[in-house]
């Protein structure tokens, strides 16, 4: 975004090394109202990309706060402090979880949240796009324990995976292909107070693309599938990808190639020291 001449203004808890062109960046905590009306004031943003979360799928109650601060209190101060200013676009980052029954605390914080900008911008006009995000992946991803990273590390270090039974399916999205929509998303008419999925409308099981990083990183024994136990009620949904690939212009990226680019990553820095193989441990 920089590159185009715009303003980059970023927000993190903690100070940390920008890994990207950034004008001005903000320390602040997201959950805490006045830290986000203090933000919004100093950047008076022409456009807003809500991207903090906590992701965990996990089932547990001690989830309940920390996504509820995190993903839901987030939205409502930066849904509430942007309304009525200025700003052109506010791009929320859904998920593919969000569903009327949630199967998670993490769910239930996400479908709230996308309620909430549902609301202002029926009785505010908040300008808001909510862009329902489906199972991303791709290189340098930041949580190596999912499983993309996870397994392509383990395996390119000759250690095995250690996943679950693999049986759920699910529409994987390539990291450039999300940026792209994020960006495209905030500056296209059509968009103004809809929910866009940003996935590519085809389900393939975790354990299949286990198996295909496998064959990507020249593993001979692969995952062991069946190490760690299935959650329970995860969701199974495939995008609807047509509003994605019309606003950045081209299809997505299949899954084969996302993989192999994806690979060819971590191989790359792990042969060159950059990345140490323990990450996974």
């Amino acid at each position: 975004m920089s590159e185009a001449g715009a303003i980059v203004h970023a927000i993190s808890r903690q100070p940390r090394e920008a890994t990207i062109s950034i004008s001005h960046q903000h320390v602040a905590d997201m959950s805490i109202e006045a830290d986000v009306a203090r933000v919004i004031a100093d950047a008076q943003p022409d456009y807003v990309f809500h991207l903090a979360s906590r992701v965990s799928g996990s089932r547990s109650i001690d989830e309940m706060e920390p996504t509820f601060s995190s993903n839901l209190a987030s939205t409502v101060h930066l849904l509430r402090h942007v309304t009525g200013t200025t700003c052109r676009r506010i791009v929320l980052a859904g998920s593919l979880e969000e569903s009327a029954a949630p199967s998670s605390p993490y769910a239930a914080a996400k479908n709230a949240a996308s309620m909430y900008a549902r609301m202002c911008f029926d009785l505010y006009q908040t300008p808001i796009t909510i862009a329902r995000l489906f199972m991303v992946y791709g290189p340098d991803q930041p949580d190596v324990r999912k499983l993309v990273p996870y397994v392509a590390v383990s395996l390119l270090s000759g250690r095995r995976a250690s996943v679950s039974s693999g049986v759920r399916p699910v529409d994987w999205v390539y990291i450039e292909d999300v940026v792209d929509a994020l960006l495209a998303s905030a500056s296209d008419p059509a968009t103004l107070g809809k929910t866009i999925d940003v996935g590519t409308g085809q389900l393939t099981t975790v354990r299949s693309v286990a198996e295909r990083i496998a064959k990507l990183a020249g593993s001979t024994d692969g995952p062991v599938f069946g190490a760690v136990d299935d959650r329970i009620a995860e969701e199974v949904r495939a995008a609807d990808p047509t509003d994605a690939a019309r606003i950045i212009g081209r299809p997505l990226t299949p899954l084969d190639e996302g993989l192999r680019r994806t690979v060819a990553w971590y191989r790359e820095r792990l042969r060159s020291g950059e990345l140490d193989p323990s990450i996974v441990d």
